[in-house]
């Protein structure tokens, strides 16, 4: 998968994504604020989202539009997405923020109409949500574009993954990747089961990655030391910022430690390699060796008693030692010397 100049994939530096979401908190300001503070704290693309309380859901008060669980308890979804949503005409200007600054920008759209408006201002890829992978008439919708897209998976099913991946294909689209996502704010570690992720890579042959709504880095590292290409985090200028979304958003100094911890988790992964590392390489002067550890005088025989395998490595490897016991001193060999190979013959 290609999004812009970036090859998101095996063997790439993970795409690490600061999702906006609702942080911006009514104010266009912070927006462009949040987009300005996540690449200066190592962010690839920012994220927001594409929808108004009437592109979502309807005005309605009875128990169905009620949240009864969760961080968002009591709201009403409607009143909810009211406060949350990303103003349309913000977008463009945001957009061209993200280009002033060099950091890349997409949108989750929630209905054809925000597609289409995305369409207009340019965004160049997509996302779309846990919540909307059972739309397929979207999905398509979205597809038909042939732009990347980044589908994410929480609650789904097997079979639901398999018929939105079907969705995309069907239009001609390969440009995909998913992610693991637990669908819960905020999410907890332990029950992430980030394996899925690793098996979705197995069916379905695409880029996978982690959208995390946990606190702290945990789930982050761990999804990139398991081969996640993708990392997705909601990000904030504060948590004191009051909007739907605070509670569970990393602030600029904690995004800035896990794109440390994942860049050097990348790092630590490395590639298949044996022998001394160039940080081994001084140490390697103390592995074992054979040494004569008793004075030795010419013709006499080498026995246990006056050479051993010791620490440093500066004598021949350890492995000659016993092919060398029984056979005589070449030349005197004083205790303390590396013995070498030249130095020991067969008993005349």
């Amino acid at each position: 998968m290609k999004i812009g100049n970036r090859i998101i994939g095996k063997g790439q530096p993970a795409y690490i994504i600061a999702e906006m979401s609702a942080n911006h908190a009514g104010d266009l300001e912070n927006a462009k604020k949040i987009i300005r503070k996540a690449k200066e704290v190592g962010a690839d693309c920012v994220k927001i989202q594409t929808y108004t309380p009437d592109t979502i859901t309807i005005d309605c008060d009875n128990e169905y539009f009620q949240i009864k669980k969760g961080t968002w308890e009591g709201d009403n979804l409607y009143k909810l997405y009211g406060k949350a949503y990303t103003p349309w005409e913000w977008q463009k200007e945001l957009l061209e923020e993200a280009k002033a600054v060099g950091i890349d920008f997409f949108s989750t759209p929630f209905d054809t109409t925000a597609v289409d408006f995305l369409e207009e201002i340019g965004v160049e890829f997509y996302k779309i949500a846990s919540f909307e992978l059972v739309d397929l008439p979207l999905i398509k919708y979205v597809a038909s574009k042939k732009k990347p897209m980044i589908m994410s998976t929480g609650m789904s099913t097997l079979g639901e993954i398999e018929a939105a991946v079907k969705a995309v294909r069907e239009m001609g689209n390969e440009q995909l990747a998913l992610l693991r996502c637990a669908s819960a704010y905020p999410a907890i570690t332990d029950q992430m089961n980030l394996k899925t992720m690793e098996n979705m890579r197995e069916i379905f042959g695409v880029p996978v990655g982690l959208s995390d709504h946990s606190m702290g880095s945990v789930g982050a590292v761990t999804a990139v030391a398991l081969g996640a290409n993708i990392i997705e985090k909601h990000f904030c200028l504060d948590r004191s910022i009051d909007n739907p979304d605070a509670v569970f958003s990393m602030n600029p100094e904690e995004f800035a430690a896990m794109v440390r911890d994942v860049r050097q988790a990348e790092k630590a992964i490395g590639v298949v390699s044996y022998g001394a590392t160039k940080q081994e390489e001084s140490n390697v002067v103390f592995r074992r060796s054979v040494f004569c550890v008793k004075d030795i005088k010419k013709g006499e025989k080498i026995t246990p008693e006056n050479v051993r395998v010791i620490r440093p490595g500066y004598g021949m490897e350890p492995k000659y030692y016993e092919e060398i016991l029984g056979q005589a001193a070449l030349r005197d060999i004083t205790r303390g010397t590396p013995i070498q190979l030249s130095m020991v013959g067969e008993l005349l």
